[in-house]
């Protein structure tokens, strides 16, 4: 009885030791996961893809831009380039790289969300849109356009 209880005590410290070496591990790396969390389950990418088709992809690439600026000029690399894949390229080049490769997991995420392999987790709730205040809203600019173009014919 003493041997199985010793077995267990040392099965639950070398347990332990797993796990700190897992999170000792997986610290450096908890940004990306939160970035890839964040745009596959938290990001309804049926209505985003609609605005970003829209227009809107102009807006991410001058944010994505500004990144590339900001972070270029906060934070340069301690000895003036990168190190990447065996190729050494300046500060901002190093830079637009990293934004480069951020939006291609973010667009990644969206497309394995919009394939639905991850439908169970990602149930977005549709906003309800009062058709009654719609068209209310929209008759009442529609009427407004119309008196404002009977006035200006008026005054000539």
């Amino acid at each position: 009885m003493e041997q199985l209880l010793i077995s267990v005590q040392n099965l639950l410290v070398a347990g332990w030791d797993v796990l700190v070496t897992l999170l000792a591990v997986m610290t450096p790396w908890t940004p990306l996961i939160a970035w890839v969390a964040f745009w596959l389950l938290a990001v309804n990418w049926e209505r985003l893809y609609s605005v970003l088709a829209n227009g809107a992809v102009i807006g991410v690439a001058l944010i994505g831009l500004m990144m590339i600026l900001v972070w270029g000029l906060v934070a340069p690399p301690p000895d003036g380039v990168h190190h990447l894949f065996g190729l050494h390229p300046s500060n901002f080049v190093g830079k637009t790289v990293y934004i480069t490769i951020l939006f291609t997991i973010m667009a990644l995420c969206g497309s394995v969300q919009l394939s639905g392999a991850y439908s169970s987790l990602t149930q977005f709730e549709e906003e309800e849109t009062d058709d009654a205040e719609h068209a209310d809203q929209s008759h009442g600019h529609h009427d407004h356009a119309s008196v404002h173009h009977a006035a200006s014919h008026d005054s000539h």
